[in-house]
């Protein structure tokens, strides 16, 4: 054996829902074969992370937008997150990105997988106030503050 096949692989955080955990709001899947391929073929091993789940929300939940403002805002104290009911389940989120956070640092991982337009793990959109923005979700907001490179994946791709 080479010694570089022996070296330990880079780990990378990625949305669960996109290996194929059935940890989706309404309990689906957003299962990405290329993304497993390609983690594959790079050689990196994926930690399967689902902030919304580790939060305490449970699957299914009732789907989730950021009140007003954005994801900083929530991170910040002054925005919420809210269900389709109006129920706040802002703890929730924070505590799941949180636990995204803490997950890199004990992995020593420096980049993410992110399922798009998660209000968690929305890279480059959201929604807030169930309309779909510019932004990041609430665990992308915290992992970004903390330099953790984002990589946005739509999910359910062949």
């Amino acid at each position: 054996m080479s010694a570089q096949s022996n070296a330990p692989r880079e780990k990378v955080l990625v949305s669960a829902c996109l290996l194929g955990a059935y940890c989706r709001f309404d309990a689906r899947t957003n299962a990405d074969a290329a993304l497993e391929r390609e983690l594959a073929e790079r050689g990196l091993e994926a930690v399967p992370f689902c902030p919304e789940e580790h939060g305490g929300l449970g699957t299914p939940r009732p789907p989730a937008t950021i009140e007003r403002a954005g994801a900083a805002e929530v991170l910040d104290g002054t925005a919420r997150v809210l269900t389709d009911t109006g129920a706040d389940v802002t703890a929730g989120f924070v505590k799941g990105a949180e636990g995204a956070l803490e997950t890199c640092k004990l992995h020593g991982i420096r980049r993410a997988f992110l399922k798009a337009r998660s209000p968690s793990c929305g890279v480059h959109q959201t929604e807030v106030d169930g309309k779909l923005v510019p932004g990041r979700g609430v665990t992308s907001e915290l992992l970004a503050r903390h330099g953790i490179e984002l990589t946005s994946v739509e999910g359910r791709r062949p």
